[in-house]
This record gives structure tokens, C-alpha cells and sequence, in this order.
């Protein structure tokens, strides 16, 4: 068997087309890996912003949130469930919220997008301990007063720190900025329900959260509410309501991202091809030296393909580490299933990592395949004669 230093020192000795292969061959990773790290960081913002014990009720096939409507009287009897927990004040840890969509201008450009308003109620930051008031203060009871998610008040003119900002036929001032980790929670505005139902002019509710008691009783309460016909109503438990929101968006981008790397990747394959043929042409006599002292010609195939996979995983690991510096970017986009704008970062995972390798390895296999049988198939007696 040929051994691997002398598929190495071939490379070293082609350095200039060896180099361009691997730039090639790292922008393909790159962009292959980009698109994963998105739709990753997508999906990782929304699922993050569900809680494992809590439930999300919404009108049945509502879908979102922003479509649903509850009444009152529907909410009392959700809220006088037995498997729902306690607050700390004894009352059911339950909050019943709005959910509204305005449109504000951008700092940076004043392009205009849609900002998701929620009506709270107390309940609403029990219920989410990941969210924490970082500057300001709490709004107070009948004032129009909201707080700010740390995303929006960046990035929306009106929703820094002591900022007014108009909806609703209302001048509302930011008292508040919060910080809710990793999720969706950071790209809203948040205030007391009462004021909001007001301003908007809304007397009924988007959607009810609570925390079940036991995780075990939430099918046969799911079962029970939803075959209730006072209550035409669907029970999801956060993190799926959440996760089933980066679908489609998730999708688009998953797509897009495999079309534009496969046409990256035919320009990296041909690349690799051509290095690995011109590396043929050049080492003629040098293979058939190899095989004059006994050889075989798959011994050849194998380390023409190790060459051309060798230079394919070379790339991919220059594009993976130029694609994990994305993960300190945050970049915006409408979620299509809220229509609303949503702030998250690149995300790489485990996963992201390894398919991105073995894409890597497959281009140089694909790449090399065709030079290798070449050189495995020439002659001796041809090869030693040539110049």
C-alpha cells in the first residue's frame, strides 16, 4: 500500500492549484453551512421560547396566535382546570394574553416592519423566567406605559429607553427594557392587557398560557377540552406551539440553501478535477514507476482519491471555521407564520458540523473519482516512456 506522506507531499508540491481547490471547496462549505447555521438558529429561537410545563390554548385551527380569538367566558373555564398549577399567589398560574401586530420604522434605514405587541397580564413573567427586566422599571396599573424586548428597542426607532412610541391612537412610553435569552420574546413589546384591549380596541383574548401541574395529565386534559363543544378551542404545549411557527420559514430557507450549494458544488467538483488531472499529466512517469515496483492499480486509484479528498476536507474545515464566526451576527426576517419580525443568531450544531464534512469528502470523491481510474489505467511500458 502506498503510503499517505506520499499523497501529502504531492499536494505541498502543487501548491498555487492545490490552494485554489481548497478556497473553492471552503466557499462551498461555507455557503452549505451558512444556511443550516440559519434555519438552525431559527428554529433554536422559537423552540427556546417555550417552556417544557407550559401549554398554549388558542382558537382550533387558529394556527398562531395572531388569528386566534378566546372569549371570556371561555377563558374562565379553561382557568377553572383542576391540572393547572399554582402562582405563587395561590391563583391558577395562568395568563391571558393579546397579540397584536403594528408596523414601526428601523433605525438604521427607517424601512418600516411589523413588531408584535402583547397585552400581559402578572402571570405572563411568572410563567416565563427566562424573561428579566435589564433597565427601567415595570409599567404601572392605567398608565400607557410598556416595556421593550432587548431586539426591538436595538432596532425600532420609539423602543429605547425612555422613547415614546404611537399605536393603538396612543402615545406609549418605554419605562422598561427586557432580556428574554435566546427567544422570540426579545423581538416584542410587552404591556398591561387592560390598556391594551383598550387601545385596540379588542374585548377579547389571543391566546391563554399556563403551567400544568403534571405533564402526564396533558392529553387527557387536551382530549377533554377540545371535545368540549362550549370551547372550540386547541391545546398545544409551548415548545411544539412554538417549534410548528419556524416551519415554514425553516423549509424555505432549508431549500433554497441545498439549491445554491449543489450549483456552488459543480464549480468546486470540476475544480478538483481539473487539479487532480493536471496532477496526472505531471506524475505520468511517476505512476508508472509505482507500478514497475508492483503496485496495483487500485493501490493508484486509492491514493489519487485520497488526494482529491484530502484537498475536499481541507476546504471544508476552512469553510466551517470561517461559517462559525457567523454565530456572533444577529440577523432579522419576517417569520411567515406570524408575519411579524424576528431577531436570532446563526446557530452551528454537532450535526451541522458533520454534514458539512461529509459533504466536503463526497465533492473531493466525486471530483477525483474520474482522474483516479485515469491514473490506475495507464500503462507501464506508455508511462515509463513519457516525458
Amino acid at each position: 500500500m502506498i503510503p499517505i506522506s506520499y499523497s501529502v507531499r504531492n499536494l505541498f508540491s502543487r501548491k498555487i492549484t492545490t490552494a485554489l481547490t481548497v478556497l473553492g471547496i471552503a466557499l462551498v462549505v461555507f455557503v452549505f453551512a451558512a444556511e443550516m447555521m440559519l434555519s438552525s438558529g431559527l428554529k433554536k429561537t422559537l423552540v427556546a421560547t417555550g417552556s417544557d410545563d407550559n401549554v398554549v390554548v388558542i382558537r382550533k385551527a387558529s394556527q398562531t396566535e395572531l388569528t386566534s380569538i378566546l372569549q371570556r367566558d371561555q377563558a374562565e373555564v379553561v382557568a377553572a382546570e383542576p391540572e393547572i398549577a399554582q402562582g405563587t399567589d395561590g391563583s391558577p398560574l395562568l395568563a391571558k394574553e393579546i397579540y397584536v401586530l403594528i408596523n414601526l420604522p428601523k433605525r438604521k434605514n427607517d424601512e418600516t416592519s411589523n413588531v408584535v405587541v402583547r397585552g400581559v397580564n402578572a402571570k405572563s413573567m411568572e410563567l416565563r423566567p427566562q424573561v428579566k427586566l435589564i433597565a427601567g422599571r415595570m409599567w404601572q396599573a392605567g398608565l400607557s406605559e410598556i416595556i421593550a424586548g432587548k431586539s426591538v428597542a436595538e432596532r425600532f426607532k420609539g423602543c429605547g429607553l425612555g422613547e415614546t412610541v404611537r399605536f393603538g391612537a396612543r402615545d406609549w412610553t418605554v419605562v422598561g427594557i427586557f432580556e428574554a435569552g435566546a427567544t422570540a420574546f426579545n423581538s416584542e413589546l410587552w404591556g398591561d392587557i387592560d390598556q391594551m384591549m383598550s387601545a385596540f380596541d379588542r374585548p377579547v383574548y389571543s391566546s391563554l398560557t399556563f403551567r400544568i401541574k403534571d405533564l402526564a395529565l396533558f392529553e387527557s386534559m387536551k382530549s377533554r377540552l377540545e371535545s368540549d363543544p362550549r370551547l372550540p378551542l386547541e391545546l398545544k404545549r409551548e415548545k411544539t406551539y412554538y417549534a410548528e411557527q419556524s416551519r415554514a420559514m425553516s423549509s424555505f430557507i432549508g431549500i433554497m440553501g441545498t439549491v445554491i450549494s449543489i450549483v456552488f458544488s459543480l464549480g468546486a467538483i470540476v475544480g478538483a478535477m481539473i487539479t487532480m488531472y493536471a496532477a496526472v499529466a505531471n506524475r505520468t512517469k511517476e505512476i508508472g514507476t509505482l507500478r514497475s515496483l508492483g503496485f496495483s492499480r487500485f493501490s493508484i486509484l486509492r491514493t489519487f482519491l485520497l488526494e482529491s479528498v484530502i484537498i475536499s476536507l481541507a476546504g471544508g474545515i476552512l469553510g466551517l471555521i470561517a461559517a462559525n464566526f457567523l454565530g456572533l451576527v444577529q440577523v432579522s426576517t419576517t417569520n411567515w407564520d406570524t408575519f411579524s419580525e424576528i431577531a436570532f443568531n446563526f446557530s452551528i450544531t454537532p450535526q451541522i458540523i458533520y454534514s458539512s464534512l461529509i459533504f466536503a469528502i463526497i465533492m473531493g470523491l466525486v471530483g477525483g473519482f474520474l482522474p483516479a481510474v485515469r491514473a490506475s489505467r495507464l500503462k507501464i511500458v506508455e508511462s515509463l516512456r513519457a516525458v
